[in-house]
């Protein structure tokens, strides 16, 4: 594929020679196209060692080409790695003062960008503003990440790492069997507070649902990832263009979320694992066993989500469950498998044994997929990543 790579003027590019390098060992045909002030940071000779192609950052080079134009017009990717708060004004804007944004405003196809930029310009409404404009274009957008930012500083603005990049890049390049869907997944577990200090909850980490997201979005799938008190080392695997990430924290508030994102998504799977009860009341104050408070919490039920959104579903809609049992043998947690999916109303239920030592968080998982008249349609162990995918391809089949 013909990339096209545009440098800004930022720390990060220094970063950005280990992406060119990740390209051109993927076999794609890579063109650097740096800013003046990108020189600055990484000069023009190691451009063009990374890429094997000559380097210019002005439109008055190869004019007999209409370089500025041709660049665009050829490209079958464009990313701008790192992006900083400038050039993203400038693209929100339409400038195209050098060839860099020329080549963006010459080109139909898709772009990329990772910004890059300290914490403050990153929150600042004048960038938050020109990125929502961007995306509304279309741009796809990686990042940033929060970590060390340079001086020293620290909080969300660091460029996502070139792997990452990359990743992002060969998913517009090539979408997979779920391109133009949309789906929702949840992930981790609700939290039913008690006082400012207990809560009731599960071990969920949140690992299956996260790879669930992650892998829908390399298959080409538009994801919003619902996610439930799922820690961001874990949320780190969902860093994807094409995912959205909701954080909630209750049950009430994961029902919302999901009801929120399934009115206008073709795919529903419930993977987080949802407390079952919760406080009838939730005190202000940390409840002493002095006084006798922990001893009396009464618990109300929550509502069944996955069955409400069977419920509710959109025509053509596929809604899909998941069951965490501690059976006797396999027969049992079969059985019990099918008379969930049957009971709330879905197309397909995933279910896994759980224990003290499998499950939930383990980066493993083995599964079974039960389908309509109770048939086992998939069996997949593992990775959490390779059971996503056995998972992802058991739902494409349905569909």
């Amino acid at each position: 594929m013909n990339i096209v790579v545009g440098v800004t003027g930022g720390i990060a590019a220094y970063k950005t020679v280990h992406l060119v390098r990740l390209l051109t060992k993927g076999g794609h045909d890579v063109t650097v196209v740096p800013t003046d002030d990108a020189l600055r940071f990484v000069g023009l000779p190691t451009w063009e060692a990374v890429s094997r192609h000559p380097v210019t950052t002005s439109v008055h080079d190869d004019v007999a080409r209409v370089r500025h134009v041709a660049l665009g017009q050829a490209a079958e990717l464009i990313i701008v790695a790192p992006a900083t708060a400038n050039s993203i004004a400038k693209m929100a804007a339409g400038l195209a003062d050098d060839l860099l944004g020329t080549t963006l405003l010459a080109t139909e196809a898709p772009v990329l960008v990772a910004p890059a930029m300290h914490a403050e310009m990153w929150r600042h409404p004048a960038t938050q503003a020109n990125i929502a404009t961007l995306r509304d274009r279309g741009v796809q957008v990686v990042g940033p990440a929060d970590g060390e930012l340079a001086g020293g500083d620290s909080g969300p603005g660091r460029m996502s790492e070139p792997e990452e990049i990359a990743q992002a890049a060969q998913a517009l390049l090539s979408p997979g069997d779920l391109s133009g869907l949309r789906v929702v997944v949840s992930a981790g577990g609700t939290r039913e507070p008690i006082d400012p200090v207990r809560f009731l909850g599960n071990r969920s980490s949140g690992r299956q649902g996260t790879a669930l997201a992650a892998e829908a979005a390399a298959r080409g799938a538009a994801v919003t990832l619902v996610a439930a008190n799922v820690s961001g080392d874990v949320l780190a695997a969902a860093r994807h263009p094409s995912i959205r990430i909701v954080k909630v924290g209750t049950a009430q508030e994961l029902g919302q979320a999901m009801t929120d994102a399934a009115a206008s998504t073709d795919i529903v799977v419930m993977a987080a694992a949802v407390a079952d009860y919760r406080p009838v009341t939730t005190s202000d104050r940390k409840l002493t066993k002095d006084v006798g408070g922990l001893a009396g919490i009464e618990l109300i039920e929550n509502p069944d989500i996955v069955a409400a959104l069977a419920r509710g579903r959109r025509p053509g809609q596929i809604i899909v469950a998941f069951a965490a049992e501690t059976p006797e043998d396999q027969a049992e947690m079969l059985e019990r498998a099918r008379g969930k999916r049957e009971r709330k109303g879905v197309d397909l239920l995933v279910v896994n044994e759980v224990g003290w030592d499998r499950g939930f968080e383990s980066t493993q998982n083995a599964v079974h997929v039960v389908g309509a008249e109770g048939a086992v349609v998939a069996t997949a162990s593992g990775s959490k990543a390779a059971v996503a995918g056995a998972i992802w391809t058991a739902i494409r089949r349905l569909r």
